[in-house]
């Protein structure tokens, strides 16, 4: 039987430490910070990440090299009968999923590039499916079918302190955010699996609390009711710089939904991060396998 090994990358917020004791394997993003590389809990912290943030500095993602993943497969590979589930974030948000299924197509069939379309805390909850899959004795073709059947079985509902990073990105225009700057906005923003989309404005964090409450259950009354009734359906909290309100939302959410497994309180991937700054908070629904 081949022994299965786990391999993501640092969008999902698994640490470095934390994979050692899940056993898995986790490839650092790189970020570029006034033409410096840097790489995520490697040479740069979540703390120095939003210092040169909020410092003005010119911040940009990449995507690992291609040297950085092979090397890493490679390393996994030597052990007899090893196999890797590769579980990149999604390809909507970034060319590192296609680049690394073109790689695999090198491999034999040894490694499993899944395309899930996942991100962050949701993209961590398909870490541990995978992790558990391959401890029934799941092979690596089969742990890749059962995350791709259930790939869209998850939502993100983002709210916005400050439509600043949008705009320094490219992602909305200067007119935008001026205005929505005037008239205090806080931007509701959604992932459905592939992009960062709009989702409702809203003026206070209170009302962006309520319509993010509101979008989870009716996605919990809709798409996902069968998966809320049996169990299936877990709820996390993410944020970006300052844990204080995810924690106070984490026991919200609890309260509001009982009976719905709460998975994770975890700061955003910093790759979602550089495009919409610091004081953001998010509540995610995930499948669980």
């Amino acid at each position: 039987m081949a022994k299965v090994k786990v391999v993501t990358d640092s969008n999902s917020g698994i640490t470095q430490a934390e994979a050692k004791k899940l056993g898995i394997f986790v490839v650092p993003m790189p970020f570029l910070i006034d033409g410096e590389e840097y790489f995520e809990d490697i040479s740069l912290t979540q703390e120095q990440f939003y210092a040169h943030l909020q410092s003005n500095a010119s911040v940009s993602t990449s995507q690992p090299s291609t040297a950085s993943v092979t090397e890493l497969w490679d390393s996994i590979l030597q052990e007899e009968g090893a196999e890797i589930v590769h579980i990149p974030m999604s390809s909507g948000l970034s060319e590192s999923c296609h680049t690394a299924e073109g790689l695999a197509k090198g491999y034999g069939g040894r490694v499993q590039v899944v395309d899930n379309q996942r991100i962050s805390v949701t993209q961590k909850q398909s870490i541990f499916d995978a992790v558990k899959l391959a401890e029934e004795g799941k092979s690596t073709a089969e742990i890749k079918e059962a995350l791709l059947a259930t790939k869209f079985d998850s939502s993100i509902y983002i709210s916005l302190d400050t439509l600043k990073y949008l705009k320094k990105g490219g992602r909305l225009t200067p007119a935008a955010a001026l205005i929505g700057t005037i008239l205090k906005i806080k931007p509701v923003l959604q992932i459905q699996g592939e992009k960062l989309d709009a989702f409702q404005k809203v003026h206070t964090l209170r009302k962006a609390k309520e319509v993010m409450i509101a979008a989870i259950r009716h996605d919990f009354e809709t798409r996902f009711s069968e998966l809320v009734k049996s169990g299936e359906m877990g709820l996390s909290v993410a944020y970006t710089a300052d844990d204080t309100e995810a924690k106070s939302f984490f026991e919200e959410l609890q309260s509001t939904f009982p009976g719905v497994p709460m998975r994770f309180c975890d700061p955003l991937s910093l790759s979602v991060s550089c495009h919409i700054g610091p004081g953001a908070l998010a509540v995610a629904c995930a499948r669980i396998l």
